[in-house]
């Protein structure tokens, strides 16, 4: 009997040529002059690139839905080279947090690091709940910026399956991260011109 259960070896879905998923835009480049490509972190197929065409226009109605950190609900159609988003559903935008500079740039951090250490298309739902956790412990009026950040790489480097440093601090785990990634992290130049 032959089963297909639609899944690859790592038991990430098989995109379809159109589909819906789950996603938080980690990164946005401007393509074009209408255009953005988005990185998306998504539930089902991990990190995923895509075409977001015409979202710079005024007019856009997608715009607001894939703006960076927002969360949404995606429907998208295969490509040759970047799958198309054709539709979108803001689900939440994590607004609370918009307004304070050092966590807009603790997000980013989160965000440049879930990029950085993941490869596309590997599911990962324990990284995209762990995303979307921090990002709603951004929202809360008081929050211990340090102690977000120290929980996030360390879950993050769990997640991802490269273990932890012998001493565990902010600043080695910065430091073994960016051993990982062979580069550094660039947010933590923003973050330490805000913290000063």
């Amino acid at each position: 009997m032959n089963l297909n259960l639609n899944f690859k070896g790592d038991l990430t879905p098989v995109r379809s040529k159109t589909y819906k998923t789950q996603g938080i835009v980690i990164k946005r480049i401007n393509f074009s002059e209408a255009d953005k490509i988005l990185t998306i972190f998504t539930n089902n197929y991990g990190k995923i690139s895509c075409l977001a065409k015409g979202i710079r226009k005024l007019t856009s109605r997608k715009a607001a839905s894939l703006e960076l950190f927002t969360l949404s609900t995606l429907f998208l159609f295969k490509g040759k080279s970047l799958d198309i988003v054709t539709e979108t559903k803001i689900i939440s935008s994590f607004p609370a947090f918009r307004k304070d500079l050092k966590k807009v740039a603790l997000a980013y951090k989160f965000c440049e690091l879930i990029d950085r250490l993941t490869a596309d298309s590997q599911s990962n739902f324990l990284l995209f709940n762990l995303l979307e956790h921090s990002l709603l412990e951004l929202c809360a009026i008081k929050v211990d910026m340090a102690v977000l950040a120290f929980n996030l790489k360390k879950k993050l480097l769990q997640a991802t399956g490269f273990g932890l440093p012998k001493k565990m601090s902010n600043k080695n785990l910065d430091n073994f991260l960016e051993n990982i990634i062979e580069k550094k992290i660039n947010t933590n130049n923003l973050l330490k011109t805000l913290y000063v």
